[in-house]
């Protein structure tokens, strides 16, 4: 097992270092520049679009909001990337993979941009309000449902089993360690019991739709986000002499100043951006899938609002991250994973601060799992995939959680390594050409921002574009001459 690990690394190392990164920061750099800074530029207009009402949905209940597409996205990307993602990155990287992370999320923020706007434009109604995705703005926008196709089965596999065995992992190590703090004999006993557990909670979310998931989200990401932010500040005003020390660390790490246990420089580029796009997973294409959801007058709205997620997610909960583990100057190469997160808050707050973690980072990976089960279930029914088909797809989340709370910790990261990879790969391949649409419903945002509006799209405000199935125009929804009322 550890030699099919290792030789998996290996390969990933050279497709995320020479392929992956790469190509994602060139993109991201021609977007900024296309966008004239979107990501910059516009930062205070995302919270005021955060604040929009939705009207009622095809069955009469009310659409998913802005808000709740963001909370539904941001119940996915703030998980354990966050805390057990970035400590994992700095043990292996050193200090310097946060400055490497924090680069990453100001750049690829202009992806997130277009990759939202674009799965607005190209989203399709259904039920309960609306779905889309890269699947959808694949099929509709480049007319390559075979690409599409090959997309939804990735992300399917890649959030539905593979990242939710890692949010189950994490959950079950820092319960491990919560109660080896107390004393408790532990062993494959207690990580059996977690799984089962957490596999009952997840089973009574996801088999009430999307509303049910838009709800627990909506209540708990802010909340146990703010718990979260407090404990680091916490921790931060218990170190303030040491945070000069800390940044400098980060700065010098990033340049390869100093030189750490897996190979200075390299490492820190790779292990920061690696995880930084675990955590926030701009050009992903999985954000787009909650941006989709939501009912808003113009498609750019929710491509502002995702945009905000990603600075929410790596700038914010994952900075806090990284200061409790560097305030606490560990010593790196010897602990990763949730254990070095807690380790540094007992340091600084004693034993107590390690049983708070836990239950945040079981809320944190818990409405990850939620999150991520919905990107799943929606490239499922891309696929026409029957109710019967979606509930035997529940069936194997909740069994790939229950893996996943008993599976070595090296073995689950890797294979989550792969698999992002890939499926960011097809995404930034497809968005590349469409980027251009983007631009043409920023520019038409802004001229309408600047006549004092709120902006309104229809889809006959961008002719020449084929393959839009929403956004009717009044013209479109009027009936023909001859047609009954």
């Amino acid at each position: 097992m550890d030699a099919l690990n290792d030789a998996i690394v290996s390969v990933n190392d050279v497709f995320w270092g020479y392929l992956l990164i790469p190509f994602l920061l060139i993109l991201a750099v021609y977007f900024t520049v296309r966008s004239g800074a979107v990501q910059v530029r516009l930062f205070p207009e995302m919270f005021r679009v955060l604040r929009g009402q939705p009207p009622a949905a095809a069955d009469g209940k009310k659409a998913i909001s802005s808000f709740q597409a963001f909370a539904i996205s941001a119940a996915s990307r703030v998980g354990t990337g966050n805390i057990v993602g970035v400590a994992t990155a700095i043990a292996l990287g050193g200090p310097g993979a946060v400055f490497w992370m924090w680069l990453m999320a100001l750049l690829v923020g202009s992806a997130a941009f277009v990759e939202s706007t674009l799965a607005q434009l190209f989203k399709v109604r259904d039920r309960t309000g609306f779905r889309g995705g890269p699947a959808y703005y694949m099929q509709f926008g480049l007319g390559a449902r075979w690409m599409g196709l090959i997309f939804a089965v990735v992300i399917t596999v890649t959030f539905g089993f593979i990242f939710n065995s890692v949010q189950a992992n994490s959950i079950a190590d820092a319960i491990d360690s919560s109660v080896a703090a107390v004393g408790v004999q532990t062993g494959p006993g207690l990580l059996w019991g977690v799984g089962v557990a957490l596999a009952i909670l997840v089973a009574a979310v996801i088999f009430g739709g999307v509303r049910r998931i838009a709800h627990v989200a909506q209540l708990l990401v802010p909340f146990m986000a703010l718990a979260y932010l407090v404990i680091g500040l916490v921790v931060v005003a218990m170190n303030l002499s040491e945070v000069p020390r800390v940044l400098g660390d980060i700065v010098s790490g990033a340049f390869g100043v100093r030189e750490f246990v897996s190979g200075g420089i390299g490492a820190a580029i790779v292990q920061g951006m690696r995880r930084g796009m675990f955590s926030n997973e701009a050009g992903l294409g999985s954000a787009p899938n909650a941006g989709a959801t939501a009912a808003v007058s113009h498609p750019v709205k929710q491509g502002l609002v995702q945009t905000l997620g990603v600075y929410f997610d790596t700038l914010l909960i994952c900075s806090i991250t990284a200061f409790i583990v560097l305030v606490a100057n560990p010593s790196y190469g010897e602990r990763e994973g949730a254990s070095l997160t807690q380790a540094s808050l007992e340091a600084n707050l004693g034993v107590w601060a390690v049983h708070a973690l836990t239950v945040i980072l079981f809320l944190l990976a818990f409405t990850s799992v939620l999150g991520n089960y919905y990107y799943g279930e929606s490239n499922l029914r891309f696929m026409s995939a029957s109710t019967g088909v979606v509930n035997g797809y529940r069936v194997l989340v909740l069994a790939m959680v229950l893996a996943g709370a008993v599976a070595p910790l090296d073995l689950v990261w890797t294979m989550a390594d792969v698999f992002q990879g890939v499926m960011a790969t097809i995404n930034l391949i497809a968005i590349a050409p469409l980027a251009g649409i983007a631009f043409l419903l920023l520019r038409d945002y802004t001229a309408q921002r600047k006549e004092g509006r709120d902006p309104v799209f229809t889809r006959d405000r961008l002719p020449g574009v084929a393959g839009v199935q929403c956004w009717e125009s009044e013209t479109d929804l009027a009936p023909a001459p001859g047609d009954r009322l």
